[in-house]
């Protein structure tokens, strides 16, 4: 009677199930099959089974992270790392000892930088002073936007006769040359001249970042935007090679990008399936609608943004930017639902917002219902009226829960579009009052960490990590048990993984981690102190 005993048994700790607290539990062939006291458990002990005697800690269901993008983070740890926050002095000092080690013209690549934390609006100019002769580019805390020197600029062939391209803004000075500052696809265009990460780099990044998020205790995530550091074929390349080497423990979903400007995009999506296994589905397809509402006013707003942005267009000044003709993405979102793929849009702006629900709406109507779970991903600002419809149509928000709280981004924000409409910023509140599926996505490493916790407890808060100081759109605040429930069960419903993963009961997959804390026993500012002791994948030990 072998079959009966257990795997793996986790006792003597306090475990989250669906029907209440319990004192352990059991695996067998990766599957939860007893939750109960103590006594009922050890009955399932057999002569090879492993049982870990907890001590006391909590075992809770595995967490799920569904805006990562684990290669950029990775690849982003071994570059000129500048601290969120960082004001200009530390930021110059910091650049110019990677320009110090670094070889004669070769490029400095990194960030992250703020507006706000700079205390100045940055040009080339301040750069040329640390690093005359190397080019250096440094990414905004956001990734929507760069600040190069002059030495980068050249290399790139930016000039004063370089013109804007669709999309994008290089911001100018008063004689109109490229200031080193710039927006969007603006930005991509001058980072497409700066060099990529080898296949080895890429592969590197990869697996440390795996190891990260299992360290955090995510048993799940979606890789927001295959290609955003490397290229799509050698990024995908990477997720191919580790999952066959059984490097991938996670369960991943890969969202591809995919542009009217880009014809290669069709492509790399066609041959999606060649790069499928058992624990990667790369199913999804990444849209980008906007950019972010910063000082960039990038994102796309109903309302006009409160400061000013100089020498831009009046309403993309005032407005922001759309990104596709909404016909243009109508077409696209239908034809993605007919072929069974999810659409993950980026969409922080409430007008973005808004043509992200249409185009959902729109292939509804042609295409039915069907079982894609269309997500509109940031939703920094929605307007009352497309939270009302999100659930009727079946479209999911994705919020940024790391992002919600004080910090140097937040502060552009405020600056941007004014203390009112920040009172409705990420509104998680409204968005479950209204009966929409709301899921959490980090947006990592937009965000310096990946760790959950704090995201679960300022979801609460909405302050700073163990409590104090401002709250940043508080009315949006919600329970703990619902921002828990945003990283398990809300998410596996997303995942289309809601009968294997999200939950502890018998008959579900063992995704489990084991912390150092009941996160719902200690009060709500102690939360981002949760620690992960262990994390289970079908029952096997994966970390650490």
């Amino acid at each position: 009677m072998t079959d009966q005993y257990a795997d793996t048994i986790l006792v003597g700790g306090h475990v989250r199930a669906s029907s209440g607290w319990a004192d352990g539990l059991t695996v067998r062939a990766g599957v939860i099959e007893v939750v109960g006291d103590r006594e009922e458990v050890l009955r399932r002990r057999g002569p090879g089974t492993r049982v870990r005697e907890l001590g006391g800690d909590t075992v809770l269901p595995g967490l799920h992270d569904l805006h990562v993008h684990p290669i950029y983070a990775g690849v982003r740890e071994r570059r000129c790392k500048v601290p969120q926050g960082s004001t200009l002095a530390a930021t110059l000092r910091i650049v110019a000892a990677h320009v110090s080690r670094a070889a004669p013209g070769a490029w400095v690549l990194g960030g992250q930088w703020d507006t706000s934390a700079l205390g100045v609006t940055p040009d080339r100019t301040l750069l040329d002073a640390v690093a005359p002769h190397n080019p250096v580019l440094l990414e905004d805390t956001s990734g929507h936007s760069s600040w190069a020197n002059s030495a980068a600029l050249a290399a790139a062939g930016i000039g004063p006769g370089t013109p804007d391209p669709a999309g994008g803004v290089f911001e100018r000075d008063t004689a109109g040359r490229p200031s080193g500052i710039q927006r969007e696809t603006a930005a991509d265009l001058l980072a497409a001249s700066a060099p990529r990460p080898t296949d080895e780099e890429v592969e590197a990044a990869l697996r440390w970042a795996l190891g990260e998020m299992l360290s955090h205790g995510i048993t799940s995530f979606t890789e927001a935007a295959v290609g955003f550091t490397a290229g799509p074929r050698a990024e995908l390349r990477a997720y191919t090679r580790l999952a066959a080497a059984g490097a991938v423990k996670q369960r991943v979903r890969l969202c591809l990008v995919w542009s009217p400007a880009d014809p290669t995009s069709d492509d790399v999506i066609a041959a999606r399936n060649l790069h499928a296994s058992g624990h990667v589905a790369p199913d999804c397809v990444k849209i980008f609608l906007d950019g972010v509402p910063t000082d960039s006013h990038t994102a796309a707003m109903i309302e006009p943004y409160q400061d000013t942005a100089e020498g831009r267009d009046d309403d993309v000044r005032r407005h922001g930017m759309l990104a596709i003709p909404p016909a243009v993405l109508d077409r696209a979102v239908t034809r993605f639902d007919r072929m069974g793929l999810t659409v993950k849009f980026h969409a922080a702006g409430d007008a973005a917002v808004r043509a992200a629900l249409d185009a959902v709406e729109a292939a509804r109507a042609a295409n039915g219902h069907g079982p894609c779970m269309h997500n509109v991903g940031h939703c920094t600002f929605v307007a009352k009226t497309d939270i009302e419809r999100a659930a009727r149509i079946g479209a999911t928000f994705e919020v940024s829960p790391y992002l919600w709280r004080p910090s140097p981004i937040c502060s552009d924000i405020a600056t941007a579009v004014g203390p009112a409409a920040v009172e409705r910023a990420w509104p998680v509140r409204e968005m479950l009052d209204g009966g929409a599926l709301v899921v959490a996505g980090s947006d990592w490493c937009v965000v310096p960490s990946v760790d959950p916790w704090s995201a679960i407890e300022t979801l609460v808060t909405r302050q700073e990590p163990g409590g104090g100081g401002d709250r940043f759109g508080a009315s949006q605040a919600i329970t703990l048990e619902e921002a828990f429930d945003l990283f398990t069960v809300n998410s596996a419903r997303q995942e289309h993984l809601a009968h294997r993963v999200g939950r502890i009961e018998p008959g579900m997959l063992a995704d489990l981690i084991v912390v150092d804390q009941n996160p719902f026993d200690v009060p709500i500012t102690q939360v981002h102190r949760t620690g992960v002791r262990a994390t289970f994948v079908e029952g096997e030990p994966v970390w650490p």
